[in-house]
């Protein structure tokens, strides 16, 4: 194939938008250290981590959240962030998911069922800013653009050394 997909292995920067809420937690720190350019603002939803380039959206919450201000109340800040956020991640960190906690993540899914949310169970802040920033690397358009180029390229060489491939061939030549 004469086309080739972006090779370069430079390091990865984005914009991130998070909650002032955010300003002085883990989270903002690990992003910073990693050069990322983080903005804080204060209109977007509490606990928010927005990738712009990528189209993303996190919510970063903890079970004891659900539990402290009630399913209701923590429903009405999820239901807002959906609303606003077409690709939204509610990012549920506990340090061990015991029953308590999956039974949390289990009535969250069953309550937003059939909407553009998804729930992801972490453990601590590095584990949920590579799951961010791999997230948002993968859906930024030049990173996606490069996926969907390699995964081209792949299933061609996939059907082109495909034992049915060559008897297809082998067939077709055989009738002509």
């Amino acid at each position: 194939m004469a086309e080739s997909c972006g090779q370069e292995q430079t390091r990865w920067k984005t914009t991130v938008i998070t909650s002032t809420a955010l300003q002085d937690h883990d989270i903002s720190t690990v992003l910073q250290r990693q050069q990322h350019r983080v903005r804080y603002s204060e209109s977007v939803e509490t606990g928010s981590v927005i990738f712009p380039l990528s189209g993303i959206a996190f919510m970063l919450s903890d079970t004891q959240d659900f539990l402290r201000t009630g399913e209701e109340e923590f429903s009405k800040r999820i239901q807002k962030f959906i609303n606003i956020h077409r690709n939204s991640f509610l990012v549920l960190s506990a340090a061990l998911h015991g029953p308590e906690e999956w039974s949390v993540m289990f009535r969250i899914q069953r309550r937003f069922l059939g909407s553009n949310l998804r729930v992801i169970p972490v453990h601590n802040p590095a584990e949920t800013v590579k799951l961010m920033l791999t997230m948002a690397k993968v859906t930024s358009k030049p990173q996606a653009d490069d996926t969907r180029c390699k995964i081209d390229m792949t299933k061609a060489q996939i059907i082109e050394k495909s034992p049915v491939w060559k008897m297809l061939q082998e067939y077709q030549w055989h009738c002509n």
